[in-house]
């Protein structure tokens, strides 16, 4: 048996490659990871690209430094299903009630592509950032994992530094980091805090 075979199989949502580094780094040891990309809440399409080819450029320098190996499932790209999800919510805050429908969203097609493709349990990246609330993640991952019967891991990221973590990795890969979540409403509360 390969190493690989002992590893526990994991679908993990990832944000964007910053995000995802830590979390990586966290799972290699024990996990057979394969990232799934899936966030149609990044509407500005430019955007959109320019993440997901920074995912792909982490994955490609994480295994050429560490020999470990990320698979990457690009999901697909429909901002109106993130419209629909927030439909209502468009002036709640950040982690407000729209952030809850959003990681539904997502956790819920991570969940079921990982029944699907029949891996062992998912996850997401999202709960390494200080900006997004681990309670929300944690109640729509769980609500996934009991509607499609797959394992949801629950990991709380930004415990033992995980943030910290994942800004030095950055530095490190020299990775682009967002400054807003990635839809309009996030990208709108940034410019007026900003004044513009």
């Amino acid at each position: 048996m390969t190493e690989a075979a002992d590893k526990k199989r994991i679908l993990l949502h990832s944000c964007c490659g910053p995000c995802s580094s830590a979390v990586i780094e966290r799972l290699a040891p024990d996990h057979s990871i394969t990232v799934l990309y899936y966030d149609p809440n990044i509407t500005d399409e430019d955007e959109y690209r320019k993440r997901l080819e920074e995912e792909r450029r982490f994955l490609a320098s994480y295994e050429e430094r560490t020999g470990v190996h990320v698979d990457l499932i690009e999901g697909r790209y429909d901002p109106s299903e993130f419209f629909e999800a927030a439909r209502g919510l468009e002036n709640e805050p950040e982690k407000g009630r729209r952030c809850l429908e959003c990681f539904r969203l997502r956790l819920g097609e991570t969940a079921r592509l990982a029944k699907e493709l029949g891996f062992e349990s998912f996850d997401s990246t999202l709960s390494v950032s200080s900006y997004k609330d681990y309670g929300q993640i944690s109640a729509a991952g769980n609500e996934m994992a009991e509607r499609y019967g797959v394992e949801y891991e629950a990991g709380n990221y930004k415990k033992k530094d995980g943030y910290h973590r994942s800004i030095e990795l950055s530095e490190e890969y020299g990775l682009y980091r967002q400054d807003y979540c990635g839809c309009i409403f996030s990208k709108r509360d940034r410019d007026r805090r900003r004044g513009l």
